[in-house]
């Protein structure tokens, strides 16, 4: 009997000794980020490189120590793509800085449908707009109240909002974890939480 007691309260006192948010500041983005839901909560950066050329040949998303994150066996044979949530496009000026972006803190469970299609499209809009001044965008990834995860332990957001602001032009979206209805970027547009000032 005791044995069944302490096996049943092995994964509450494992939760309990993990960090619900750990601010991960990084010279090019800060991330707040959820040892419990092995994902990120936000991410904020300033794109760096609208037209960078550094290669990520090679590179590999890696762990941090220390801190509990998803990793490679989390985005086995699903839907779940590993998604840049800083994107490695942006900060391609150099190999160290593109690396940085591989850390397993910047990856979030996003369908792979969202990740390859109109996200990547809002990324490239973010990259163009960056040629005018500097772009700085905020991102908020939402989880329901009880998680869904994947058998291997990490939740799966449920949507993901994003703020991008270059001088007084500000654009906001939300996109929904899920296979995209439709590539086509205004119908994403939502009302902005004004997070950047």
């Amino acid at each position: 009997m005791k044995k069944l007691i302490l096996l049943l309260l092995l994964p509450i006192s494992v939760y309990a000794q993990l960090s619900d948010s750990i601010y991960w500041n990084t010279p090019y983005f800060i991330i707040n980020y959820s040892e419990i839901l092995e994902g990120p909560r936000s991410v904020r950066y300033t794109v760096a490189c609208p037209s960078g050329t550094a290669s990520r040949s090679g590179m590999e998303f890696y762990k941090e120590k220390n801190i509990r994150t998803s990793d490679n066996k989390d985005y086995e044979a699903n839907e779940w793509d590993k998604g840049h949530m800083a994107p490695a496009a942006s900060f391609n000026c150099n190999r160290d800085m593109l690396y940085a972006t591989f850390t397993y803190i910047n990856s979030s469970l996003q369908h792979q449908s969202l990740n390859r299609g109109v996200w990547k499209k809002l990324e490239v809009r973010e990259r163009e707009l960056a040629t005018k001044g500097s772009l700085r965008v905020f991102i908020r990834i939402e989880y329901p109240t009880e998680p869904v995860r994947v058998t291997t332990g990490a939740a799966i957001p449920l949507g993901y909002y994003k703020e991008i602001k270059v001088g007084n032009n500000r654009e906001c979206y939300y996109f929904k974890n899920v296979q995209p209805g439709t590539s086509d970027l205004q119908t994403y547009k939502c009302p902005c939480r004004n997070v950047i000032k």
